[in-house]
């Protein structure tokens, strides 16, 4: 009797060591694939350690003071999973901040065509032909002229662009008290970087021109001029810019007393609908 008790509790033993084995390898298969899938690799020594682990003869030890915890390998690998993914994410960041579109100093300072990679710049308002020029839109002669123009009309759109932002930063800094030779100078130094000053291909058209008061236009002050802009001055400002000979040129008045404004409001009206019937 006491024989077959001792046969049933070898199988019984032998049984158990075998489940726990199986335990064991799908364990260690497990935690290669967590290790795999983070892209980290699990140190030798605690692979070395799981799979001792319940082997006959091996004991683990019960811990005494000052001994480290057992390690959740788990929770490490998904740790360190977590931190490599988190230095991803920050280097992505990164990446999109520096490809940030490029944007123009104030006061404006960088050349135009950089912000035009393509070599193409902004069209504008375009005015379309009507009425007895209509025949030019479907002419066939005419549409191959527009064609071989394109390259002229390019240029041409720089030198707007770039005369576009000198005018819009002038209109900002223009007040009364300043030495008219001094607003010339800093509105012409702001057209040369704009449009990359390159002798008779790119530059200044002209002059400036700042007429005041009574004076209608093309008056510029010569080097030493100490003409002063005043509260109460109406000011002519026009400019140019050119690139290889082809003038843009457009003019604003400046007027700082209330006193003006319908006279200015009066000069914009009778400028847009003269334009309009040129259309």
């Amino acid at each position: 009797m006491a024989g077959v008790n001792t046969e049933a509790t070898t199988k019984e033993t032998e049984a158990l060591h075998h489940v726990g084995k199986k335990t064991q390898e799908t364990q260690q298969q497990n935690l290669n694939k967590v290790a795999s899938v983070a892209d980290v690799t699990l140190p030798k020594e605690l692979k070395v350690a799981d799979s001792n682990a319940g082997a006959p003869g091996v004991q683990s030890s019960p811990l005494e003071d000052g001994d480290d915890a057992p390690v959740n390998v788990l929770s490490e690998v998904g740790a360190e999973a977590s931190v490599a993914a988190k230095k991803k994410k920050k280097k992505s960041k990164v990446k999109l901040k520096k490809k940030n579109p490029l944007q123009q100093t104030d006061p404006p300072s960088i050349p135009v065509d950089e912000f035009f990679p393509s070599g193409d710049f902004p069209e504008g308002e375009i005015q379309e032909y009507k009425d007895d020029n209509l025949w030019r839109t479907t002419s066939e002669e005419k549409r191959e002229q527009e064609r071989l123009q394109k390259p002229i009309y390019n240029s041409v759109r720089q030198a707007a662009e770039v005369h576009r932002q000198v005018r819009k930063h002038t209109r900002s800094i223009v007040k009364p008290g300043m030495l008219m030779i001094e607003l010339c100078e800093t509105l012409e130094n702001m057209v040369r970087k704009l449009i990359k000053e390159n002798g008779l291909q790119a530059g200044i058209a002209f002059p400036t021109g700042c007429s005041l008061n009574w004076v209608a236009a093309h008056w510029t002050p010569n080097s030493g001029d100490k003409t002063v802009l005043r509260y109460d001055d109406v000011m002519k400002l026009d400019f140019g810019t050119h690139i290889d000979g082809h003038i843009v040129d457009s003019a604003f008045t400046v007027a700082f007393n209330p006193m003006f404004d319908p006279l200015l409001q009066a000069t914009r009206d009778a400028s847009n609908i003269e334009s309009r019937k040129l259309e």
